[in-house]
């Protein structure tokens, strides 16, 4: 079952954590991966939810809970050990987001595209085919990002969005990459380009173009362009209704050289992982899993006369505010254990049923994290929405979820719906 927020005072005088999301017992995990999500949890809850409204407030980047993130080793969450990271797998990884979104989702969700930059060209990329050159040169270049995450702290980005429907993996990418002598040159352009300003590398999906050819998503390149090159510039405003601590300005790419070893993958390795590994696309969904969380753990405590700040006031005793937390229960459940199932599935070459459930996953937890927060609206009343207090932020930044490619909840009901009813090739001509 979903656990209450603990109130227990320790010894040391701190609030004692939140009982976590997942239950390690209840959910199997290992000590080492409960180690790892207590870390975020931890961090979440002590540093990040109280910085949490400034952010969002003023839409700047959460720049100090990157140090912090640094600080506490999760910025190479997903970086093997053997290079100074946690080795944290898919499953992990996304249960560890989640924790994080609880308390801040602008941080949980440019902190994901950061990770993916290691998770697809760390354990993702080890599922794949590649013959033993391609990989031993993968395993030199991934060795120098790593390090530089490790080490120096290094910020990735993931910009996706073109606008059209290349993130949707419809066409080929616009952003173009021209082979030259010892590298590529870049043109393009990447909308709702998160950490835009703030990442220390951008990891830019681009395709690559020799004179005279067509553009083909087969020739999809994953680039870490550093944002000192010459010709990076980040135009335009940022002043969104939700997640505005992402700082998701529009990334301009004009002949900027990107040298071989900026390769996050190697040639055609993108596009297998795209057919091959769609559970690649579901890292968004943490951070609404989180927030579905905190939507719920706020009506509790709001219920209870708990919420710091505020009288002590309880209103737990009106039926109909029961009977809300029982319908917010139940669907807080629903939505975790399928999400739990689809990140637990998480590989390369998922069965049909895995894949539907991955998209049915993703919808259920986009579109439901909005539905528990506006519950939490109904069921608190009017003073839950005032600004002081975290729920009307909550509301903004879960009803975004839905809208963000590569899986919108359009195209996830359009998917589910296709897939479910045509096997592979068929037609009705």
């Amino acid at each position: 079952m979903t656990m209450q927020v603990s109130k227990t005072i320790g010894a040391s005088g701190k609030v004692a954590l939140d009982a976590p999301i997942f239950d390690p017992v209840a959910f199997r995990l290992t000590d080492e991966q409960a180690g790892i999500i207590a870390r975020a949890r931890e961090i979440g809850q002590s540093v990040f939810a109280g910085r949490a409204a400034e952010y969002d407030r003023e839409a700047i980047f959460p720049t100090e809970n990157y140090r912090d993130l640094h600080r506490v080793g999760l910025l190479g969450i997903a970086v093997p050990k053997k290079h100074g990271g946690l080795g944290a797998n898919y499953q992990t990884y996304a249960l560890a987001a989640a924790e994080i979104g609880r308390y801040c989702g602008a941080t949980a969700l440019t902190w994901n595209m950061h990770v993916c930059s290691t998770l697809w060209s760390g354990p993702l990329a080890d599922d794949l085919d590649m013959d033993a050159d391609t990989r031993a040169e993968h395993e030199k270049r991934r060795a120098v990002h790593y390090k530089r995450i490790v080490e120096d702290g290094a910020i990735y980005s993931q910009p996706f969005s073109e606008g059209g429907a290349a993130a949707a993996g419809g066409v080929a990418f616009g952003t173009e990459a021209k082979p030259v002598q010892g590298g590529w040159i870049v043109n393009g352009k990447k909308i709702f380009a998160s950490l835009s300003g703030h990442a220390d590398y951008y990891g830019v999906l681009c395709t690559e173009i020799e004179e005279g050819e067509k553009a083909s998503r087969r020739n999809t390149l994953y680039l870490a362009i550093s944002a000192k090159s010459q010709g990076v510039s980040v135009v335009g405003d940022w002043d969104p209704l939700g997640m505005r601590g992402t700082v998701s300005r529009t990334l301009l790419f004009k002949d900027v050289f990107v040298p071989d070893d900026s390769a996050l993958m190697p040639r055609g390795v993108y596009f297998q992982a795209a057919m091959r590994w769609p559970h690649m696309f579901l890292t968004l969904s943490p951070t609404y899993m989180g927030l579905a969380q905190a939507a719920y753990d706020f009506t509790v405590r709001y219920l209870r006369g708990e919420v710091p700040g505020m009288p002590p006031v309880k209103r737990r005793m009106y039926p109909t505010k029961q009977i809300a937390v029982a319908q917010m229960q139940i669907k807080l459940e629903q939505i975790k254990a399928i999400w739990f199932q689809a990140v637990t599935e998480a590989r390369a070459n998922p069965s049909k049923e895995q894949v539907l459930r991955a998209y049915a996953a993703q919808y259920s937890v986009m579109e439901g994290a909005n539905d528990l927060a506006a519950l939490a609206i109904r069921t608190c009343g009017g003073q839950a929405m005032l600004r002081s207090l975290p729920l009307e932020r909550i509301y903004r930044d879960s009803r975004c979820g839905s809208l963000m490619l590569p899986w919108t909840a359009e195209l996830c009901l359009d998917r589910i719906g296709r897939e479910a009813l045509y096997e592979a090739g068929e037609t009705d001509d």
